[in-house]
């Protein structure tokens, strides 16, 4: 007589794969047997994959997947990698403006975003950084300001091939 299984974990979402084999490997390490399926088997979902245990197992298994949840690590639930808003512009030299800014950030090292499009130049155009590095964004702009458009120009001059 076959074995009743019983599904303890289904997913459709692109990484289904992917999460199902996780769970597969770590209930086949508690000691389960464990099988994987997908929507090639019967009875499974168009795009979704699926790991059964015996269903004399299914609270065990349940209790082992949710247990591995419980340990992992919580997601960063602090507001440093919040973004701030770090310049500002309207018009229509913003957008150049915002991406001389990115390029100052790109070279810092410093994360950022440009928000705003050319399709309406009458709203501004924002380059958000992360609140945790807002302050090394700061420093690296006025910086760049101090140095002025002479560093500009040397570190141009640097990227053209010599003649």
């Amino acid at each position: 007589m076959a074995q009743e299984l019983v599904t303890v974990f289904r997913s459709a979402d692109e990484s289904a794969a992917e999460d199902a084999a996780d769970v597969r490997d770590l209930l086949a390490e508690a000691g389960f047997p464990v099988s994987l399926r997908d929507d090639e088997q019967p009875g499974v979902p168009k795009g979704a994959w699926e790991v059964c245990v015996p269903a004399e197992q299914e609270e065990a298994a349940l209790a082992a997947i949710a247990a591995a949840q419980k340990a992992a690590p919580a997601p960063d639930a602090s507001h440093a990698l919040d973004l701030e808003t770090l310049f500002e512009a309207v018009g229509t030299t913003a957008e150049v403006e915002a991406l001389a800014v990115k390029s100052v950030l790109d070279a810092a090292g410093v994360p950022n975003e440009i928000l705003g499009g050319s399709q309406m130049p009458n709203l501004p155009f924002q380059v958000q950084v992360p609140r945790a590095m807002l302050d090394q964004a700061r420093a690296a702009l006025a910086e760049a300001q101090q140095a002025g458009p002479a560093a500009a120009e040397e570190a141009e001059g640097s990227t053209e091939p010599a003649a």
